[in-house]
């Protein structure tokens, strides 16, 4: 149920003409997730009724957004990944990229592993998940060698940054998405984060031709220690 009414009640969101320029020949799949999200996922509990008719906007492009900030070809790793975001939607914009999501609750893996069934042959690049916690190293060994990790709204970045510690290997790229405050911070986290072996720490704006979708990542690089 959603708000009192039946998931099959539920007014799907159309997509923006923007959404079409980002994800290409994929929009279809693109699709197909943003009305998984506003079902399933809203019946399980993974996504609030009221953010159903602003997915495109607030979840979808502003996900996908993140793709101006990975290098092509990257590996790819989703911590925290809960509905699939900012993974997905990154996945399905950047066709070129291996992407794995990490999520330790049991019913968001669930969903995950439907929704990558369902939308991994939009693709060329391999997609999985993997359930556990970003830290544990039953997680680090599945993973195995990433280029870059993805986070949105996950931790406060210093804590972040200790929970991703085995994936960042040397030369790895964090691109966390954060919110205002966590920008607002970010001078003060400084010390802490280089302490942590973080290294070229920058807020960078992202999806700027994207209107309301527009975001800021802030974006770090693990240095040789």
């Amino acid at each position: 149920m959603t708000e009192g009414r039946p998931v099959e009640d539920v007014v799907l969101p159309e997509p923006p003409a923007v959404a079409s320029v980002v994800f290409g020949d994929a929009l279809p799949a693109a699709r197909r997730y943003v009305d998984r999200l506003a079902t399933d996922g809203v019946s399980r509990g993974l996504i609030g009724p009221r953010e159903v008719p602003r997915l495109w906007e607030r979840h979808i492009l502003n996900s996908a957004a993140v793709a101006e900030a990975v290098p092509a070809g990257a590996r790819v790793v989703d911590v925290g990944s809960g509905a699939g975001l900012p993974g997905i939607p990154l996945g399905l914009a950047r066709p070129d990229v291996t992407l794995t999501l990490v999520e330790p609750m049991a019913r968001r893996v669930e969903f995950l592993d439907e929704a990558v069934a369902e939308l991994a042959s939009s693709s060329s690049a391999p997609w999985r998940v993997v359930r556990g916690r970003a830290e544990d190293r039953a997680v680090v060994s599945a993973v195995g060698a990433v280029d870059v990790v993805t986070a949105r709204a996950v931790a406060p970045l210093p804590r972040l940054v200790g929970w991703c510690r085995g994936l960042l290997r040397p030369g790895a790229t964090l691109v966390a998405l954060v919110g205002a405050r966590a920008l607002e911070q970010l001078p003060s986290l400084l010390p802490d984060l280089r302490a942590a072996g973080m290294r070229d720490i920058e807020p960078r704006a992202v999806g700027t031709s994207l209107g309301e979708a527009a975001t800021t990542v802030v974006v770090m690089t693990r240095g040789d220690r």
